[in-house]
């Protein structure tokens, strides 16, 4: 093969030894507290540091959320690049959730932060937005190709207010395609051919519900954020992806993170979501 292991055959092993579960490394001030911890970068670098040590052998993707790192300054962001090269050198993929979406070099620059080999950043794959037109990810998607890393494109997001972007029917192409599903279909386009999986993902809520009538079938992984504390369970996923349910990483943050600082109770948990995915996956 030449170049690096695409990401979409990483993942793809990983959700199969490991379990099909996300967890997510979100140090809220809130969280903080509750785990008996300052609200300040040695509360943050304790807090991250327990969860890649309790969670990185054994969970198949970690996702920081970047923004609860940059809030501390570059201090915070010195962090957050030891928590991504820890849970990496653990065996983790490391999804990093940082939304990101612009144009033209600013695009490119974002790709480079996150998705090249070279960056202490670097991550196996980050989140974007696709709502400058899709086209504006073209930077990323170059960049995620050449590092062997992925993207997972915010397509019907489990926030309410999401409905007023991601369902609006486009006038421009005369089908009444709503913007999501568009989304879904320049995704398959970009996975078409790639065997096991391939590397281009979206975020679908797994709250939302019967999404028989969107294009799911994408031939990459769909990261479902909602399992836990957002009120939904591994149980609903098969109603809510339908035949795309084999490809989906469920997302869980509190509801994992809830159990710490105790690095048992965060194994528990994890392995009790993910063993409950399983089981509603197969």
């Amino acid at each position: 093969m030449n170049g690096p292991e695409p990401f979409g055959a990483r993942l793809r092993r990983a959700m199969d030894t490991r379990g099909p579960l996300c967890v997510g490394i979100d140090p809220h001030a809130s969280l903080l507290r509750d785990w008996g911890l300052d609200d300040d970068v040695a509360g943050l670098e304790r807090f991250a540091r327990t969860t890649v040590e309790a969670l990185a052998d054994r969970v198949a993707v970690l996702k920081p959320q970047s923004a609860f790192f940059e809030r501390f300054g570059s201090r915070g962001v010195a962090v957050l690049e030891r928590t991504v090269a820890e849970a990496r050198e653990a065996g983790a993929l490391v999804l990093m959730d940082a939304k990101r979406g612009d144009i033209g070099s600013t695009m490119a620059a974002y790709a480079a932060t996150f998705l090249d080999q070279g960056s202490p950043l670097f991550s196996d794959a980050l989140t974007v937005s696709p709502y400058l037109g899709y086209g504006s990810l073209a930077p990323a998607v170059e960049t995620a190709r050449a590092n062997g890393a992925g993207l997972f494109v915010l397509a019907l997001t489990s926030n309410p207010e999401g409905r007023e972007v991601q369902h609006a029917v486009r006038e421009d192409d005369g089908a009444g395609t709503t913007v999501a599903a568009t989304v879904l279909r320049h995704l398959a386009a970009e996975n078409a051919g790639a065997e096991p999986l391939g590397s281009f993902g979206a975020v679908v809520g797994a709250t939302l519900g019967d999404l028989s009538a969107f294009p799911l079938n994408v031939n990459g992984p769909l990261l479902a954020p909602g399992i836990g504390a957002q009120g939904a369970t591994p149980a609903d996923l098969p109603a809510v992806f339908g035949g795309a349910v084999r490809n989906v990483v469920p997302s869980v943050s509190r509801g994992v993170l809830k159990h710490g600082p105790d690095i048992i109770g965060l194994r528990d948990s994890a392995t009790r979501f993910a063993d409950e995915v399983r089981k509603a996956a197969a």
